[in-house]
């Protein structure tokens, strides 16, 4: 199987610090994968809300997510504050990817980066919805 490669955006128009904490480290001591997932979705929510959306309400749709993809590039460890840098890029009819890419923030280390396929949802109807246009006008520079 050929390795995962995930090429970033120059830039990013979000930037969250998580501190690692010991629920985050398994027992090899160093960040677990399945919780580097849920920091990025921590720095996923708190990207939503900045721009005063939440997962439920995106201009009116949800979000699902519909994939996930994950490039490791350096352990991580308890007691590590990560900067999580994220933007949403390579919009399609229904949704779009949020390109992230996590560091240390005291070395500046990069640790992992990413990027999350989303889904925008209309949860009364169940089933999907076109990407809000405001939404995709905030990122048609990046």
């Amino acid at each position: 199987m050929a390795r995962v490669r995930i090429e970033l955006p120059a830039t990013f128009a979000f930037r969250t610090s998580i501190p690692l904490l010991i629920s985050h480290i398994n027992y090899g001591n160093h960040l677990d994968n399945a919780q580097l997932l849920g920091v990025v979705s921590e720095a996923r929510v708190r990207f939503l809300k900045s721009m005063g959306y939440t997962e439920l309400d995106v201009e009116g749709c949800g979000i699902i997510v519909a994939d996930a993809a994950v490039q490791y590039r350096a352990e991580a460890f308890h007691g590590e504050t990560m900067t999580v840098d994220m933007t949403a890029a390579d919009f399609h009819e229904h949704g779009c990817d949020l390109a992230w890419r996590m560091s240390d923030q005291a070395s500046g280390r990069e640790v992992a980066r990413g990027k999350t396929g989303i889904m925008f949802f209309d949860y009364g109807a169940r089933q999907k919805a076109p990407v809000p246009q405001r939404f995709r006008r905030r990122f048609a520079a990046s």
